[in-house]
């Protein structure tokens, strides 16, 4: 009956901590969503489908505020190593893509709020 109890007792446990198990965003993650959009960003034209895809499943994976700090700290890192880099073409990629974000993408944008 002991072991019984101890079984319940660790299963309980598994089912309250499991949820609370997250991954966080890295750089490469955020490179690797935002890869097919290079070209795009540089020259302009044809917006990729890809691309999309990528700035959209960013969003989803981007679930806490720290995630979204993340994100705009590595666009933000990415932005100053890409020659050529228009930043309209950036600021206006989330809506062009069908994603709504509360702030504006830029280099200027404060990632700490």
């Amino acid at each position: 009956m002991a072991a019984l109890k101890v079984v319940c007792a660790l299963v309980l446990c598994m089912l309250v901590v499991e949820p609370m198990v997250t991954t966080a965003i890295s750089c490469g993650d955020v490179a690797k969503q935002m890869g097919a959009c290079v070209n795009y960003l540089q020259k302009g034209g044809n917006l990729p489908p890809n691309c999309c895809t990528g700035v959209r499943g960013l969003n989803s994976q981007a679930t806490t505020t720290s995630d979204r700090q993340t994100v705009c700290k590595c666009l933000q890192n990415a932005a100053k190593s890409i020659s050529g880099l228009k930043p309209n073409l950036a600021e206006g990629l989330p809506g062009k893509c069908g994603v709504d974000i509360p702030y504006k993408i830029s280099t200027s944008t404060n990632c700490n709020k």
